[in-house]
């Protein structure tokens, strides 16, 4: 049975009355004009987002999902899913203006830093002392105990 299945599939395939699946390439001109649509509401949504100053990643998670299904879409119908290059290159534009402040480390504010290092400033000048006192009273006590 799979043998007689193996010689009509060649059969068709020698004779030329396979079907012929031609797998039709990507569109980038279609790609473009879809992704400019997605990404002109993406930048207005971004307008408020205080983007120059500091991270939007937080609030605007739900408009970055928004843009990502818009481009995937726009991929598949132009059928270029496949060619990873188009659809990362508009995401590394994406991340290049908008989220650029996301992985920068910023110092706390410095009330925050002198709460972390006072007690420690503070127990290091008064230590010596401290123990000066502690090493004097001890002495002081054994005289005044006439021992």
């Amino acid at each position: 049975m799979v043998l007689s299945a193996y010689l009509l599939a060649l059969t068709f395939i020698w004779t030329g009355m396979a079907p012929k699946c031609v797998a039709s390439s990507c569109d980038p001109h279609m790609f473009d004009s879809g992704v400019d649509d997605c990404l002109s509401d993406f930048n207005k949504s971004m307008a408020t987002s205080g983007y120059h100053h500091s991270c939007p990643w937080p609030s605007e998670k739900r408009n970055y999902n928004e843009l990502k299904i818009c481009v995937d879409g726009w991929a598949n119908v132009s059928r270029c899913m496949g060619h990873g290059s188009l659809r990362d290159m508009v995401f590394m534009e994406v991340h290049k203006m908008y989220f650029r402040q996301c992985g920068q480390v910023q110092d706390p504010p410095p009330i925050a830093l002198i709460m972390l290092i006072a007690p420690v400033i503070i127990v290091t000048l008064f230590l010596p002392i401290l123990c000066a006192k502690l090493a004097t009273w001890n002495t002081d006590t054994v005289k005044s105990l006439g021992l």
